[in-house]
């Protein structure tokens, strides 16, 4: 379970962050959805620990991780992955060896270790690939290689950041059922997108961004019957104000 309360980011003169607040619950998907530069990336940077926040607070699994009487960095490790980026991957390592040295620095004992880059392989299908170099991936195949590393220490918690971009229909339907799957294991799931129909067909809650603060939030239903709408487009138009970025 994710939350966060107050949170704020400045980058200059520019308020990234003014105000989010929201809660994400263990065994659902929390879509962030807003317009380009609405905040939807630095609020999972900051939950992340990418970035600092300038104030507010985070809570993971009920322990602070920022703005607490005992922040602890270390919980970051512990309980989240991320795929924050699609890049950063080394291209002469293959996804066994990627999952591998994650495993190591997360500190999985070795035999734990390779039981769990088996698991992770066989869970993303990748086993034709497990032994390529990812320098030669298709985009779907490096967000697989991504998204196995994140997952690679069992995290209770799990942020992506635009995770379709630039994938094919096929693999984003595949996507789609990896992510519920992992949704149905327990976790906690928050990905942020400004595409309706990906927040549409994924999402159990919506956590509405606009210039850096919350506006609207709650199921898909719920934001339709609030608006008044009938759809979920209609609605975020309605919280917003704009169609931009749909």
């Amino acid at each position: 379970m994710i939350e966060v309360r107050n949170l704020q980011k400045q980058f200059g003169a520019v308020a990234a962050l003014r105000d989010v607040s929201f809660l994400a619950p263990d065994s659902a998907i929390t879509g962030l959805l807003g317009a380009n530069g609405a905040g939807k990336s630095t609020t999972l940077r900051a939950i992340g620990g990418v970035l600092k926040p300038g104030g507010g607070e985070i809570r993971i699994d009920g322990a602070w991780v920022s703005g607490g009487p005992a922040d602890d960095p270390l919980v970051l490790q512990r309980h989240v992955g991320g795929l924050l980026d699609h890049a950063g991957l080394y291209a002469r390592l293959t996804p066994r060896e990627t999952f591998t040295f994650s495993g190591r620095l997360h500190g999985i004992p070795w035999r734990r270790l390779r039981e769990r880059v088996e698991e992770v392989i066989a869970f993303l299908g990748m086993q034709p690939i497990a032994d390529r170099r990812t320098g030669g991936f298709s985009q779907g195949e490096r967000m697989k290689t991504a998204l196995g590393r994140a997952l690679i220490h069992s995290p209770k918690n799990l942020l992506l950041d635009e995770p379709t971009n630039g994938l094919d229909v096929p693999s984003i339907r595949a996507l789609r059922l990896l992510l519920q799957r992992t949704r149905d294991a327990g976790a906690c799931i928050v990905f942020s997108s400004h595409v309706l129909e990906e927040v549409r067909a994924l999402c159990d809650r919506v956590v509405v961004l606009a210039q850096g603060i919350v506006v609207a939030q709650g199921t898909p239903a719920e934001l339709c019957r609030r608006a008044r709408v009938r759809t979920l487009e209609d609605a975020f138009v309605s919280f917003t104000g704009t169609a931009e970025g749909l």
